[in-house]
């Protein structure tokens, strides 16, 4: 029989603790950056590399059949119709500072939608969990999206690509924004902005530049939490991840449209 999202969950939950500890570990000793991807200034550290190993083996020897989408390069196709998608470090560039907004992602995915998913806050201890339609929860507590408000008093969360042309057009779509909303947060780890609306820390998001492991659990935990989570062409060339309450969601992302985060045929 295969395994519940209840189950899936479980077993995430216990590999992302795991994975946690470790990226404590190796944050109170010296830190490495080994590599590089997009641009100099999109660092991979020997942790993250470290944490991804670790959580690849053990899940795969809990469930030998399953694919594995990592952030680091691993990568292996499904027997079984789940595929685990993790960061094991989302804001590596905060964890190589010592900024406390650094994240453990870790989602399960059966034959291409996420069903379970579990975001860590490393420095914070916070464990932000969700399975598809059994809602969402941060600590074991149900999670729930902030009531509507208008524009003018909407929190808003984004990040920054690490491509500098993609970069200049988020910064310019940014600054319009800055006028028309409460104010604009960037805090360096999508999936705990994206934890951070599901438990009513922020109104809205959009970002341009996601990869598949930065939104997976993530976007899934908006999502249980009443969120509206959609994927868009954005202005730089790259999918531009719009969320907001359900409620007003069309509202922000016709405010996402006039500052120019989305490509005009959007």
């Amino acid at each position: 029989m295969p395994a519940t999202h209840r189950e899936l969950l479980d077993l995430a939950v216990d590999v992302a603790l795991e994975a946690a500890e470790l990226v404590r570990e190796r944050r109170r000793g010296v830190v490495d950056v080994t590599a590089t991807k997009s641009s100099p200034d999109d660092v991979v550290t020997d942790a993250d590399r470290a944490v991804e190993e670790l959580i690849r083996e053990r899940l795969l020897a809990a469930r030998p059949d399953d694919g594995f989408l990592g952030e680091e390069g691993a990568a292996r196709s499904s027997a079984s119709g789940v595929t685990w998608v993790v960061d094991p470090i989302d804001g590596t560039v905060n964890f190589l500072y010592g900024l406390p907004q650094y994240a453990v992602s870790v989602a399960a995915s059966r034959e291409g939608e996420v069903v379970a998913g579990v975001v860590v806050n490393v420095a914070g201890g916070e464990v932000f969990t969700a399975t598809l339609g059994g809602g969402a929860t941060c600590d074991g507590r149900p999670l729930r999206v902030r009531d509507v408000v208008p524009l003018e008093r909407r929190l808003v969360g984004t990040g920054f690509n690490y491509v500098a042309a993609t970069r200049a057009v988020q910064a310019a779509a940014v600054a319009r924004m800055l006028g028309t909303v409460r104010d604009v947060r960037r805090m360096g780890s999508a999936a705990l902005d994206l934890c951070a609306l599901a438990a009513g820390r922020l109104d809205a998001y959009v970002e341009e530049g996601l990869h598949p492991w930065d939104l997976a659990a993530g976007g899934l935990v908006a999502r249980e939490a009443g969120a509206r989570v959609e994927s868009l062409p954005g202005a730089g060339g790259r999918d531009c991840v719009v969320s907001a309450p359900e409620a007003g969601f069309e509202e922000f992302l016709d405010l996402v449209r006039r500052c120019g985060f989305l490509a005009e045929q959007a």
